[in-house]
């Protein structure tokens, strides 16, 4: 019988783990192009809408931390195929949804099937890749893939949605689920961490509950604002259930989460390596996007293409990481890639001292970007990866995992919010009735819908001035994500042993 390490079919095990979660990663993004076309279809209301986005990642959230240990007692290939049933039934939901509440019931299953699927991608991967080497460049293709896949979203969903409907981008998920269940069910190995004593429910509970407060408090944080007291009630709520969640692990002898593993410094520095980037670039992304449709006038297809320097630049990044992670210290590498990550978002605030921005110097901010995030996540994820005993390699999953969703969505928050304010700030007086007027300042989205619905030049003229306003805007958040890379850099030249070296088999 083969060791794991001397598996024929590693490869194999690695290329279906990369279309899993290729797959889950598509869908964060995918509708976004989607959304229009299903909202002139269906006519959701605007709470239906907000729950049409939303319900994906708050499900995702919620369950990562109990599926991860879910996977640890029932098995780990047995759940991503469960995972994937689920994924698939909810799709065919979507793809058959007549009403809004259809896509809502379907959307939060897909966040379901997603968080079954995604920490057993990286249980699986670090059970059959035991060779610190290869392990580094699964992980290196594990965080290409993911990266990718939110920004190639975008693209595909444009190509499909121009031309066959909302509902072709939840019909490409079933011969792609189809094709990976076949092949895992095949190839993909089953293990386990045997854990005695009764399964946690009070746990299960404090942690589903407490992180979809979390999750929802900083959304809700970036639609309301800081005057909403809703946010900040739910952002309460999940502080005092996840600090009772983090007290109760550390009473157990077989917890759900080894929150433990934060006592390595390599583990918590790989952690905040993760999440203070996210931040940032989920708050780009999304800025960015509405700039080239609202400011430069891209359809959603033209904004996706226009997108795909960052990752591109991510995948060549994230595919050189491993080499250099094995000739250099951890600490340089992974604070080197945060500088250049940090560098391409302060570009576009710097080529606006001196010139009008174009999608030139987006582009090549983009590159930049995705070249630092590339290196900067995958040294990262290895870090991480390698700091955890192979028996806690779930709750380590379940902890990546969870910094690249909680991180996006807080940059979007906070960063976004911040880039709303300033966008009302730089709008000057405007000579239109008040509710039009309130409509342009509530944002550049609204705006354009504005001008399009004024016409003529009048509507142009407005047109440029919220475009204008908005590019002044969106420079300074792009710099406080810049900030929060460096100071994850920093972190990483502080904290992380200088011999530090992922080549420890656990």
């Amino acid at each position: 019988m083969h060791t794991p390490a001397q598996a024929p079919h590693r490869w194999i095990v690695l290329a279906i783990l990369s279309g899993s979660l290729l797959l889950i990663s598509m869908d964060t993004t995918i509708l976004n192009v989607a959304f229009p076309s299903l909202v002139d279809d269906l006519q959701p209301g605007a709470v239906q809408q907000l729950w049409i986005i939303d319900v994906y990642a708050l499900a995702l959230s919620g369950l990562l931390v109990t599926a991860g240990a879910l996977g640890d007692r029932w098995g780990r290939k047995r759940l991503l195929m469960a995972g994937f049933g689920i994924f698939s039934l909810a799709s065919i939901i979507a793809v058959l949804s007549t009403e809004a509440w259809h896509v809502i019931a379907a959307r939060a299953l897909l966040g379901v099937g997603g968080a079954a699927i995604m920490p057993a991608t990286v249980s699986i991967l670090r059970t059959v890749f035991t060779d610190a080497k290869e392990r580094a460049f699964a992980l290196a293709v594990w965080a290409a893939v993911f990266g990718g896949g939110m920004a190639f979203g975008p693209v595909v969903g444009g190509l499909l949605v121009q031309d066959y409907g909302w509902h072709s981008a939840f019909l490409l998920n079933l011969p792609v689920a189809a094709v990976i269940v076949a092949a895992g069910l095949r190839y993909l190995p089953e293990s386990r961490s045997p854990r005695s004593g009764t399964w946690d429910w009070w746990g299960v509970g404090q942690s589903v509950v407490g992180m979809l407060a979390l999750a929802g408090g900083i959304k809700q944080l970036g639609k309301s604002g800081i005057t909403d007291p809703l946010p900040w009630a739910l952002l309460l709520v999940a502080a005092a259930l996840l600090t009772v969640f983090v007290r109760r692990q550390l009473r157990l002898d077989h917890p759900l989460l080894q929150v433990r593993l934060f006592a390595k410094p390599a583990f918590s520095v790989a952690a905040t390596a993760i999440f203070l980037p996210m931040v940032g670039m989920g708050a780009i992304l999304f800025l960015v996007t509405q700039w080239f449709q609202y400011g430069e006038g891209y359809t959603p297809l033209e904004a996706g293409l226009r997108l795909l320097p960052a990752p591109l630049a991510l995948i060549a990044a994230s595919m050189v990481a491993p080499s250099l992670m094995h000739r250099f210290a951890i600490r340089h590498v992974l604070g080197a890639g945060l500088v250049v990550l940090a560098v391409g978002m302060a570009l576009p605030w710097t080529f606006q001292q001196f010139t009008d921005l174009g999608y030139p110097a987006f582009a090549a901010a983009l590159t930049v970007m995705g070249l630092g995030a590339g290196l900067a996540t995958t040294v990262a994820s290895v870090t991480l990866v390698s700091a955890a005993p192979a028996a806690e390699v779930s709750s380590a999953a379940a902890i990546e995992e969870t910094c690249y969703e909680l991180g996006s969505a807080m940059g979007v928050a906070v960063l976004g919010s911040t880039a709303a304010a300033l966008y009302r700030g730089n709008l000057p007086a405007l000579e239109l009735d008040g509710p039009s007027a309130a409509a342009v300042r509530g944002s550049v989205g609204e705006a354009a819908h504005t001008a399009e619905r004024i016409g003529g030049t009048v509507g142009q003229a407005l047109l440029d001035t919220a475009s204008h306003a908005y590019t002044l805007a969106i420079t300074p958040a792009f710099l406080l994500a810049a900030v929060l890379a460096v100071t994850a850099a920093a972190t990483t030249w502080t904290l992380i042993p200088r011999d530090l070296q992922p080549t420890e088999n656990h």
